[in-house]
Order: structure tokens, then C-alpha cells, then sequence
């Protein structure tokens, strides 16, 4: 099941395949930590010698997003059953799963998270009519930022030249076919070719990490952001069946799956660390190239991203 393929209402909430809200039978009152900022470590370091500091990076902690008011309503004599089945959707884990949350009727955004505690209530005599209130959820989700549902893929291949007019050489004299049967009159430029661009844009207002997909056959792939300068490159000869995966986020480069082999260690002099390699809010101009010779049309790169946001 894809994140949030089960919310469609306002006031829905999904944690994996367990979705609350509206038409279930766990409803909630209010939500902290979701459209808060996120807890902050600052670089910034205190001047020894005059006023003030010295200004430095900002750092978001991890995003803790807290439900509370649950109210849980099933058949008398069934509230046992129906927590030990939400027990069983918010277990520990070592994990973490898409917990989606539509707010009103703007789309609904995502992040991954785990549930670190839960609290309802027992009440002996709601528990025999099916009634507890006052309950709570909260999560933790790693990485603070908030995405859109939707994953955008962007692809492209090596630069390739258009053919140009045939002026069928061979075997009569010199001359442009004009195409004239069965439609109008038309010259025949052939294929478009490849103009080895891509363009990205994060609709968001946080810089996203990209998944970066090279697939063979290829020698020296990279992935350049046209906008800021900096580029991706392996020093690593891909064949046809060759996909070197590069996670911006994590910070990792693999060889046919992510299970593969790293290949961290073929990032060329000239390549940025992976994680420093990010799309910023807006639109972005990405190049695809390769070591000179490298030109097989078959080479591709393909990026995956999610608008990113705050």
C-alpha cells in the first residue's frame, strides 16, 4: 500500500495501513508538532571578544508530532479487541513507516515516523459500552521535514544530435522529400535528439534530497545542478545491465540494488559530498554527461524527489 492511499478526508490520518479519523472507529481532537517548527541546534557561537556571536548554521532535530483527544468508539463489549488491534499497528519497531495527515482540503503531506507512545485511557464502564476518551499518539519521525505524497520522476539520456533533413543522397540526385503524400506538404527533420536536461521543481519551502538512478551503458556518469554549479560524478564504467543508485539523503552509492556493493569510493575529485547534494525550493536545471566517448543512447539517469517543506 502507498502512503496515504487510504486518506481522502479531511481530518484522516495513516500510520502504515492503520488509518484514523472520520468514518473509523478512532477519531482524534488536535495535533502538536506537525505544522510547528521542529526543534533547532544552532551554530552559531558566542563572541569572546565583543557583543553578540558569531552566526552559524541551523540544524532540525527530529519532528515529534503528538495526537491527542483520541476518542474510540466500537460495540459494547468489543474495546479490548479494538485497542489490542491499534496496539498492534503501533508496536515498536526499528523502522520507520509514512504517517500521512490531511489537515483540510489542501493535500494531504507525509513524513516517516514510529510510534513511541500511546496512552488510552480504561475506563471500566466505557469499556463495557465501547466508549474511551482523552487517549494519545505520539510519533517521531527522524527526518523533520514534511513531503507531498506524489514522488515526481524526472529522466533523460546522454546529448544526442537531431539527424537533420534527408536529402536521400543515394541513389538519384540531391533532393529534400517533401512528404507530399498522404498529408500536406512537410519536411521530415527526423528523431528530436537528447539534450542530456533535466528540470526539477520543488514546490515546497525546504531544500529536498534527491535519488539519483544511473543506468549503463556508461563511463564516468554525472548528474550536474546547472543552477548552483555543483555535480555527482563516478569514476565507474557501467554496462547495459549495470544501475548505480546515489541516495542524496543517506548518503549512499550502490552497485545493482540498494543491497549491492558501495561504490562511494568512485566519486571523482570534482564530485560533492552526497548529502550536500540537495534541490532547493523552486525550479532547478539538472545536466546529465559522461567521460568524452562515452555516448551510447542507451545511458540514462533518472532523479525521484518529493516537493520537500517546513
Amino acid at each position: 500500500m502507498a502512503a496515504g492511499d487510504l486518506v481522502t478526508l479531511p481530518g484522516h490520518i495513516q500510520y502504515g495501513d492503520l488509518l484514523l479519523g472520520p468514518g473509523t472507529a478512532v477519531r482524534w481532537k488536535s495535533l502538536s508538532g506537525w505544522i510547528d517548527t521542529p526543534g533547532l541546534d544552532s551554530g552559531t557561537v558566542t563572541r569572546s571578544d565583543g557583543h553578540g556571536a558569531y552566526l552559524g548554521p541551523l540544524y532540525a532535530q527530529p519532528r515529534t508530532i503528538t495526537v491527542d483527544g483520541l476518542v474510540i468508539r466500537t460495540a459494547p463489549g468489543a474495546m479490548s479487541a479494538a485497542v489490542r488491534t491499534l496496539s498492534a499497528h503501533l508496536a515498536f519497531r526499528d523502522d520507520e513507516l509514512p504517517l500521512a495527515i490531511r489537515l483540510d482540503d489542501a493535500p494531504p503531506l507525509m513524513c516517516w515516523a514510529r510510534c513511541l507512545r500511546r496512552s488510552i485511557p480504561v475506563d471500566t464502564s466505557g469499556y463495557r459500552i465501547g466508549f474511551s476518551q482523552g487517549g494519545a499518539l505520539q510519533f517521531e519521525a527522524t527526518d523533520p521535514r514534511l513531503y507531498s505524497l506524489t514522488e515526481q520522476r524526472i529522466e533523460t539520456r546522454l546529448p544526442s544530435p537531431e539527424p537533420g533533413l534527408d536529402w536521400h543522397l543515394d541513389p538519384g540526385p540531391e533532393h529534400l522529400d517533401w512528404h507530399l503524400d498522404p498529408g500536406p506538404e512537410q519536411l521530415d527533420f527526423g528523431a528530436p535528439g537528447s539534450t542530456g536536461a533535466l528540470i526539477a521543481v520543488n514546490e515546497g519551502d525546504a531544500d529536498a534530497h534527491p535519488a539519483i538512478t544511473f543506468r549503463g551503458p556508461v563511463t564516468r556518469p554525472s548528474l550536474t545542478n546547472l543552477t548552483t554549479g555543483e555535480v555527482v560524478e563516478y569514476d565507474i564504467d557501467l554496462a547495459a545491465d549495470d544501475v548505480l543508485h546515489v541516495d542524496t539523503n543517506a548518503g549512499t552509492v550502490t552497485l545493482n540494488g540498494h543491497g549491492g556493493a558501495s561504490r562511494l569510493h568512485t566519486a571523482t575529485a570534482r564530485s560533492i559530498p552526497e548529502q550536500a547534494f540537495t534541490l532547493a525550493p523552486g525550479v532547478t536545471q539538472f545536466a546529465f554527461r559522461a567521460a568524452p566517448g562515452s555516448s551510447d543512447p542507451r545511458a540514462s539517469v533518472t532523479v525521484r524527489y518529493r516537493s520537500a517543506y517546513w
